[in-house]
């Protein structure tokens, strides 16, 4: 059934932790708060709504397991002992020809693939002094923990999807955030860039 208008495309940022996902989520945010065609997803995140610099409802382990099995989440995944989850309603935002964008997670795009058929990933990298830096200016890990991270974040991630762009967030967060903002909204205006 035609709903009128083009379905619009899922954005998921992906890329190891210390990259800068989040700092370039929120530079686009700002800079693209008056459109509506375009929106960035909250995730269902079981940990303290004030942990984390990510905006995120906040659920226990039980109240994520109800949503999940009541079929309240596209996707869902898990990882570092947490539980991520994307809310179903987002097909619908989708169904509506918006363009939305969410933090994701590399080892969760297949499930991302079978969810929603307009995908495009965008990886976020940076240079690994720099991801080491960053890791540790968080203060929220110690060495031993830091060093887990950054062996993960050196292994070579296949990325099997068939529209993918990668931003390097190695320099100025404003050139690599500049970058992001234009490409979401070559999205939102004309589909998956050809390029990706």
């Amino acid at each position: 059934m035609s709903t009128g208008h083009p379905e619009g495309t899922m954005i998921a940022v992906v890329g190891p932790s210390g990259a800068g996902k989040d700092s370039l989520i929120d530079f686009a945010r700002q800079r693209l708060a008056d459109n509506d065609d375009i929106a960035f997803v909250r995730r269902f995140i079981t940990r303290n709504a004030d942990a984390g610099s990510e905006e995120h409802h906040a659920l226990s382990l039980p109240e994520f397991d109800d949503m999940r099995r009541a079929g309240r989440f596209a996707v869902h995944w898990g990882a570092h002992d947490l539980h991520y989850g994307i809310p179903a309603e987002t097909r619908d935002q989708l169904a509506a020809g918006r363009t939305l964008v969410v933090n994701g997670s590399r080892a969760a795009l297949p499930d991302f693939l079978a969810a929603y058929r307009n995908l495009l990933v965008v990886t976020v990298t940076a240079d690994a002094d720099i991801i080491a830096e960053r890791l540790k200016s968080r203060g929220r890990e110690d060495e031993a923990a830091i060093s887990r991270r950054l062996a993960r974040s050196q292994q070579e991630w296949v990325i099997d999807c068939p529209h993918h762009q990668l931003i390097d967030n190695s320099g100025a967060l404003a050139s690599a955030g500049a970058e992001f903002v234009r490409l979401i909204l070559a999205t939102a205006r004309s589909g998956i860039p050809e390029r990706a």
